[in-house]
């Protein structure tokens, strides 16, 4: 049987559509929104009319792209939540529209599910059960993956996320928005062990992130009273520092979890899985301990479409279908 399935990805500040064909991705349309940048972070009002700019267009493309006439279409998927409320109700209200208006089922995605399942799109995928770090701007898990729908969370973050923490931390030495990806830049100049900065000790196996984004701003204040110049000056030892502490505590929690379950099939997820550092701290853990390692193209290391519709392929699959009056969750849990 060929199943065909649009899936929509509306969360944040990525307005996205794929289409997948009998599991296979056949594009992943995106269009980034370039407005935030002048007010250092995503501005929800303005998000949600970008999202009503672009949807429409990049839906097409994607049809277009894919040579599949919506009439092929077995099934239409929205990332339901979590995520900004306006942002959410633009993809939702225009996949419940276009599946009714077709009388095709509709299927609503976990954003951070899909995340994890991003793993499933191209070789190598991971073999259950294995552990996937899902770490990116505005969440920090580490997931147990037993199942393509089963999942369970075994550690999370009790404050920030780790991918706000670099957001936050790029602010703080003046660098534009994102600047996550900025400071991975510069680290890759720098001496990771020029600067020191405290962690956080959390139970079990919680993240928090809050104490670090405040030494750090303590620190960079402080030395500037010292030389006004010490930023510019350091900024690619600052960064490099900066990021091996961040990379640290987020390879801390995950070694513990490797050794509390006997996993040593590890995947790493969201955003910040882009991040050069973190792929290279996680390759030498890897052949320290035996781990088997996964970690996603560039592509769909960010808030993308294929994402969801590869986790709507398995939905559509066990036949887990939503109702047209499905709403958004922006507080959506895993």
């Amino acid at each position: 049987m060929d199943i065909s399935i649009l899936a929509i990805e509306s969360s944040c500040d990525e307005t996205s559509a794929s289409v997948i064909h009998n599991g296979k991705i056949l594009n992943n349309i995106i269009a980034s929104q370039s407005i935030h940048q002048n007010y250092g972070g995503v501005v929800p009002e303005l998000a949600s009319r970008a999202h009503q700019q672009n949807i429409i267009p990049v839906i097409d493309q994607a049809l277009k792209d894919a040579n599949i006439v919506k009439s092929s279409l077995n099934a239409v998927a929205f990332t339901q939540g979590p995520g900004l409320l306006g942002a959410l109700l633009v993809g939702a209200s225009f996949a419940k529209a276009f599946a009714m208006g077709l009388n095709i089922p509709l299927i609503t995605i976990n954003h951070m599910q899909a995340h994890i399942l991003a793993h499933f799109i191209d070789d190598p995928k991971p073999e259950f059960p294995f552990l996937c770090l899902t770490v990116s701007g505005g969440h920090t898990q580490i997931v147990q993956v037993n199942d393509y729908l089963e999942m369970e969370v075994l550690g999370e973050t009790l404050d920030d996320a780790a991918g706000e923490a670099f957001d936050k931390s790029a602010k703080l030495l003046g660098l534009p928005y994102p600047g996550g990806p900025l400071i991975d830049q510069y680290a890759a100049k720098g001496n990771p062990k020029a600067f020191s900065f405290p962690g956080t000790n959390t139970p079990g196996l919680n993240y928090s992130f809050s104490g670090i984004k405040t030494a750090i701003m303590y620190f960079l204040r402080d030395r500037k009273k010292e030389d006004p110049e010490f930023i510019k000056n350091n900024m690619n030892d600052i960064c490099a520092s900066v990021q091996a502490k961040l990379v640290e505590m987020l390879m801390i929690k995950l070694k513990k979890a490797s050794k509390l379950t006997g996993i040593r099939e590890i995947a790493i997820a969201g955003g910040v899985s882009a991040n050069i550092g973190l792929r290279e701290r996680l390759q030498q853990e890897a052949e320290r301990l035996q781990w088997k390692t996964y970690v996603p193209e560039f592509e769909y290391c960010g808030d993308n479409a294929a994402m969801i519709a590869i986790a709507a392929h398995y939905k559509y699959l066990a036949g887990i279908f939503a109702e047209y009056t499905s709403v958004p969750e922006p507080r959506m849990k895993l």
